[in-house]
């Protein structure tokens, strides 16, 4: 006796895979941008990512490429809706929006945009485990297949000179980064990039985590290192913004249909 026929695999073609979208206007995509942003400030303030009115993350506009959507001044990032959002000007003054904008935090994200306009977004916060490892003055080593990601993509920058509130800082922190996804700012935090809001927020989150492996792996004992040639592979499969794009997704999943008034 012969069994059941198996099912037929179906063609792929009839599968969902979510690629970033395509936008039919300059207002399509500013929306877009924005309800991102609004959900990434919510989902950093899930982390715990926030400290006091530190912390921040900036979109560029897709018209006006030397302004830049970023969270009022003061509110918690888990409150944070679309309407709230801010849009600042290159020298941090207030183009649409009701709220102020932390000047010294923007000192830094607006010669990041301005040095780097293939960049879309920028996130920088003041994260327990990045502040941890920006401490010791240290990077992420090949430990995980996630840290692989940041393997010679991220640097340091040496250097503290207190709250950094001038451009000329700024264009030097922006220098350091170069082309690089991320950097480690010493004695402060992290700060990442993306061609989405999707990508920089993802390689915040994965670099904190990073941090944090690293943190307990060396606490713990004496952590293998991947070897470089493996290391550069796996970062060339999983470094990409693309890659961290679709990394995003769920989580941008659940907070938006979760907590939906974001995009109000």
């Amino acid at each position: 006796m012969h069994g059941p026929t198996p099912p037929l695999p179906l063609p792929t073609d009839q599968l969902r895979f979510a690629m970033p979208p395509m936008h039919d206007s300059v207002e399509d995509e500013r929306r877009h941008r924005k309800e991102r942003l609004a959900g990434a400030l919510r989902i950093f303030g899930r982390n715990g990512f926030e400290e006091g009115v530190s912390g921040h993350i900036t979109a560029r506009d897709p018209e006006f490429s030397d302004c830049f959507w970023v969270n009022p001044f003061g509110m918690p990032f888990r409150h944070v809706t679309v309407s709230d959002l801010v849009l600042a000007n290159q020298d941090g003054q207030v183009v649409e929006g009701r709220y102020h904008v932390n000047q010294a935090a923007f000192a830094v994200h607006a010669q990041v945009h301005a040095a780097r306009p293939d960049v879309v977004a920028v996130a920088h916060c003041h994260s327990v485990h990045g502040r941890a490892l920006a401490a010791l003055g240290d990077l992420i080593d090949p430990i995980t297949q996630e840290s692989c990601a940041f393997y010679e993509d991220l640097a340091l920058y040496d250097a503290y000179s207190g709250v950094t509130i001038n451009a000329e800082e700024g264009r030097r922190i922006a220098a350091q980064l170069g082309s690089r996804k991320a950097l480690v700012l010493r004695n402060h935090g992290l700060l990442t990039v993306g061609d989405s809001v999707d990508a920089a927020a993802w390689w915040f989150l994965s670099l904190e985590r990073s941090c944090q492996v690293q943190l307990m792996a060396k606490a713990a004992g004496r952590p293998v290192l991947i070897d470089h040639r493996q290391a550069v592979t796996t970062r060339e499969q999983l470094g990409g913004d693309l890659v961290a794009w679709i990394n995003y997704q769920p989580l941008w999943q659940d907070i938006s249909r979760s907590e939906p008034d974001l995009l109000s």
